[in-house]
C-alpha cells in the first residue's frame, strides 16, 4: 500500500519534498523548488529503489559547503520514514 510523506528541507533551495513509498521501496519523489533539472534527474533515478539503498547513496552529499544538499535532505527524510 502506497503512502505519501511531505518533508520540509532545511538549508537548501528546495522548499518541499513529497515522497511516495510502498513498503520499503520508493515509488515517486517530487521536489518543489531547487535546481529543477537536477531534482528531476534524482527523482527519476530513485524510482523503485529500496529506501535503505537511497539513504546509503545520498546521505552526506554537500552543496557548495552548506553541510547539506537536496539529496542529503532527501536521505534525512527517508531516514524518518524508515
Amino acid at each position: 500500500m502506497e503512502k505519501c510523506y511531505t518533508y520540509r528541507p532545511q538549508g537548501v533551495c528546495s522548499q518541499q519534498i513529497e515522497i511516495v513509498v510502498d513498503g520499503d521501496v520508493i515509488r515517486r519523489v517530487t521536489f518543489y523548488g531547487g535546481c529543477h533539472g537536477n531534482t528531476q534527474g534524482l527523482a527519476a533515478l530513485l524510482q523503485d529503489m529500496p529506501i535503505a539503498e537511497a539513504i546509503r547513496r545520498l546521505r552526506g552529499i554537500d552543496c557548495h559547503g552548506k553541510g547539506t544538499s537536496c539529496p542529503d535532505q532527501l536521505a534525512r527524510a527517508l531516514e524518518q520514514i524508515k
